[in-house]
């Protein structure tokens, strides 16, 4: 019999699915959101523990909102919410259609996740809402839209931790800061790509220990750190030179 209930809302991607296989295999029923649902079932399927599937439209606030909700009701609660739904596309052209999509997502459909859950938590009294971030939310980027949104998540986890302390009650929020994870996936880089398992390994880890922040995995803790500390004329290094006229 599962112990507990966990959601992952955006279980499409790798990191979701080492997630879900970990806690499925701790016994920990379940309820997985996703773009596609059919997609998903052979996944599901293969699962040890019970697990419930569905549809997820993370580009459209209120319909994130009330498919949440739905699921809630269905399954009274969730002690533990992961919502890992963030988009990373870069074009040096900048187009606005990347920007918007960028922002949608990562910033309007990661808001109403996160503030759904949280309110529900709320109301049920207990749980701990996660978040898969990035420590490219601590500075600018070329990919600007996305360590935009990145900062703003940060920032909304904290103001929500800060209301549930304001509130005394016992919801946990947890902000998961990756490296160069999505990064490394993309470009299918082997040296900054740590192995998905011990990456998810980590993240429960710390969510059982209560974390507020974590690095994942340890070593980004110094990066990070570093990466703050650089003055601008060290980090941004794109400085554009004209060309020397050759006589």
């Amino acid at each position: 019999m599962s112990v507990a209930t966990a959601m992952i809302i955006g279980a499409g991607s790798q990191l979701s699915q080492a997630l879900a296989k970990q806690l499925s295999a701790q016994q920990v029923s379940l309820v997985l959101f996703v773009h596609d649902p059919e997609s998903l079932k052979p996944f599901a399927e293969s699962l040890p523990g019970e697990v419930a599937v569905y549809p997820l439209t993370i580009d459209q606030p209120q319909a994130v909102i009330a498919q949440l909700n739905e699921a809630w009701i269905t399954h009274n609660g969730a002690h533990l919410v992961i919502v890992n739904t963030g988009v990373n596309d870069y074009d040096p052209a900048l187009p606005w259609n990347i920007d918007q999509h960028t922002i949608d997502v990562n910033v309007m459909g990661f808001a109403a996740a996160s503030q759904c859950i949280f309110k529900l938590m709320c109301e049920q009294g207990y749980g701990q809402l996660a978040a898969i971030n990035s420590i490219a939310g601590q500075r600018g980027g070329p990919n600007v839209a996305y360590h935009a949104s990145k900062a703003f998540a940060e920032n909304y986890l904290q103001g929500l931790s800060m209301h549930a302390q304001r509130l005394k009650l016992p919801v946990t929020i947890s902000d998961i800061q990756l490296g160069l994870f999505d990064k490394a996936v993309h470009l299918n880089t082997q040296m900054l790509l740590s192995p998905i398992d011990k990456v998810a390994e980590q993240i429960l880890t710390a969510l059982k220990k209560g974390k507020r922040r974590v690095y994942v995995t340890k070593r980004w803790r110094i990066v990070a750190w570093i990466n703050r500390l650089l003055p601008e004329y060290i980090y941004n290094t794109r400085h554009w030179k004209p060309k020397k006229k050759r006589g």
